[in-house]
């Protein structure tokens, strides 16, 4: 399992990513990172919801509370949330890469 430590500073482009699949409430993309990490990933909602918040305030998610049902907001990514990820993925494998090269140098 990934420590924490290691994933800090990447919950943002995490939940972009899921976002780009499609509007989904907080829990939902708790679910769906968990899914797609095959379960090695389980946010607390103390970590997604400020997070949601984050992006919400700099533009590059959009809320709405759901009109059905229980009080949900549903988030959904915006053109600025898509560039953001672009930018993310983008940043990411340069990093993947860089450290990956280190690491392998040991190997004998």
């Amino acid at each position: 399992m990934a420590s924490p430590d290691a994933l800090r500073g990447h919950v943002d482009a995490m939940l972009l990513s899921v976002l780009a699949e499609g509007p989904v409430h907080g829990y939902g993309a708790i679910e769906r990172i968990r899914e797609r990490s095959g379960g090695e990933l389980d946010f607390p909602s103390g970590t997604v919801y400020p997070a949601l918040k984050r992006l919400e305030r700099r533009g590059h998610i959009e809320g709405e509370w759901a009109a059905e049902g229980r009080q949900k907001r549903v988030y959904r990514l915006t053109p600025s949330g898509e560039r953001a990820l672009a930018s993310e993925r983008d940043e990411w494998t340069a990093t993947a890469s860089i450290i990956t090269r280190v690491l392998g140098a040991a190997r004998a």
